[in-house]
């Protein structure tokens, strides 16, 4: 979770000179994909309109054609990761913000997304977070998605990170995972398992109040 949000917010913090109201509203309309209004935006997320401004001036930086397809959306990502190979993860996590599932990320996408992760309920977050795992969207996670997507963390982190990684410790995790989250044993954990679990562990619920003043 602190890996999406420091990566997607990274844009926010470079501050370009500020411009009238009608230079703003001009350049929304400038790219190929025109993103909603900035007032229908604002009514849509927890972002306020200067928020929204500055995310898209990020996001335009990035993509100027105001699209994000899922090889733009990996380069970007992998920047950060420079010593791992964050393309598994990168391909998850694109998935999880393409909620229309048409292979790319609008700028609607993004803010709708990161509204959440940054500015929703704990019920919201951990919706997206399940939603993320949910790798088939078959509404359940099972032992094969969450093998898959703590394999990717661990790729993502690098050799460097953890120098004695075994090839088991993936597993472990998976296993300790299940035994958290799947109360009734049933080999698949729902989403209702899922919040339950996570509201019971402390280090969840202390990763997801950092994430309440990163703008």
């Amino acid at each position: 979770m602190g890996a999406v949000v420091g990566t997607l917010t990274m844009q926010t913090k470079q501050r370009r000179p500020s411009r009238d109201k009608t230079d703003d509203e001009l350049e929304m309309t400038t790219v190929c994909y025109r993103p909603e209004g900035l007032a229908q935006l604002e009514a849509q997320t927890n972002f306020s309109k200067q928020e929204l401004q500055i995310l898209y001036r990020g996001f335009k930086n990035e993509c100027p054609s105001g699209v994000v397809n899922e090889e733009t959306f990996k380069h970007i990502y992998a920047q950060f990761f420079p010593h791992g190979d964050a393309s598994m993860y990168a391909h998850y996590l694109f998935n999880a913000f393409d909620t229309t599932n048409n292979g790319s990320i609008k700028f609607k996408d993004f803010v709708m997304g990161l509204s959440i992760l940054l500015r929703g309920t704990l019920r919201e977050k951990l919706e997206w977070t399940f939603h993320l795992y949910d790798i088939n969207k078959d509404g359940y996670i099972n032992r094969e998605e969450m093998t898959e997507i703590v394999r990717a963390i661990y790729d993502m982190m690098g050799k460097f990170t953890y120098p004695a990684l075994k090839g088991d410790v993936p597993q472990q995790h998976v296993d300790a995972f299940f035994r958290k989250m799947d109360k009734n044993k049933d080999g698949v954990v729902t989403l209702e398992e899922f919040i339950i679990a996570c509201q019971e562990d402390e280090t969840m619920m202390s990763s997801m109040q950092l994430f309440e003043n990163v703008m």
